[in-house]
């Protein structure tokens, strides 16, 4: 992040200054539109806008509360304490955390050097987002539906560890530039910088910590385990690990997802090889081998049936 920006950002607010001469307390009128501790989107958010950009306001304790939008957090210096659905979050440097409508959270103190930017989102931003993504299953993508659907049994948080991926971190602070500064044609501009930041995230699901609920946390923990093991990963070594019978697992995930752990699995390589093709000049060979597959024909097959071309072709579109 630039000095000016990150400047610019660590400047006290009148609201922080207030704060500082003994208030004591946030004020709720900023945030709030009655006696509920729900932090609204009216409020926060001008009219016809569907995201902002805010320092977070430090020196001050933020009761427990949620949110009518999704918010994201990225921490640029120092840190933060979260309370996030009874769990403790530490927020470092280069990390995010989203958090959905029915996320409740509580704000610990910050100091001056404790610089944090809040993205305040109505759901419907994320739908062009979305359309970059793929149906693969997984955490993030499952998130993201969840919060347009306003569904309350989807995770509270998704907490990315993500402080040392370039991309993302540029991501992010492209976002910000771009918000802070209020550029021109920014809502496309930055929808579209939003769902390339998926992408990249969806590469981070090994970096990833979240609340699962207890109907949800199941299929989590599947998920959770194929983004780190899909090369090599078995579904009696995951029976083993979630401590379930085989056979009953199976029968879950298809229920569950529709599909077999088999099939969840190639989505998951077969995804990554796609990314592999487009972001990397390995050989399709080396793709091939690296998401999991010894059989190179049998991955041309798959990779044909799955995206309509071959993997030479695909690398070439994306050229």
């Amino acid at each position: 992040m630039t000095e000016e920006l990150l400047r610019e950002l660590k400047a006290i607010t009148p609201e922080e200054q207030r704060i500082l001469d003994g208030s004591g307390e946030i004020d709720r009128d900023i945030y709030m539109s009655n006696e509920q501790n729900v932090i609204d989107a009216k409020k926060l958010l001008d009219e016809g806008k569907l995201i902002r950009v805010r320092p977070h306001t430090r020196f001050v304790h933020f009761p427990r509360h949620i949110h009518n939008f999704i918010e994201v957090i990225y921490m640029c210096t120092g840190t933060t304490h979260h309370v996030v659905n009874g769990k403790d979050v530490v927020l470092k440097p280069g990390e995010l955390l989203f958090l959905n409508q029915s996320a409740t959270q509580e704000i610990y103190p910050a100091g001056e050097d404790d610089i944090a930017v809040n993205f305040f989102i109505l759901p419907e931003f994320f739908e062009y987002g979305l359309t970059m993504i793929s149906e693969e299953e997984n955490q993030l993508r499952d998130f993201i539906i969840g919060c347009l659907r306003n569904e309350k049994e989807a995770p509270g948080y998704l907490h990315f560890k993500v402080a040392d991926i370039l991309p993302v971190q540029n991501l992010v602070e492209n976002l910000i530039w771009s918000l802070w500064h209020k550029l021109p044609n920014r809502r496309s501009i930055n929808q579209a910088t939003m769902g390339i930041l998926f992408l990249q995230l969806m590469n981070c699901m090994d970096r990833l910590e979240t609340d699962t609920k207890v109907e949800s946390g199941l299929i989590f923990s599947v998920l959770s385990y194929i983004d780190n093991h899909y090369r090599d990963g078995e579904l009696t070594e995951l029976a083993e690990v979630l401590h379930y019978d085989f056979h009953w697992l199976s029968k879950e995930i298809k229920k569950r997802t529709g599909k077999t752990y088999t099939e969840l699995v190639q989505i998951k390589r077969l995804t990554q090889a796609a990314y592999l093709l487009r972001n990397t000049n390995k050989s399709v060979t080396d793709v091939a081998l690296e998401v999991g597959y010894d059989n190179i024909s049998y991955f041309y097959r798959i990779f044909q049936n799955r995206y309509g071309i071959t993997p030479r072709q695909y690398r070439k579109d994306g050229e």
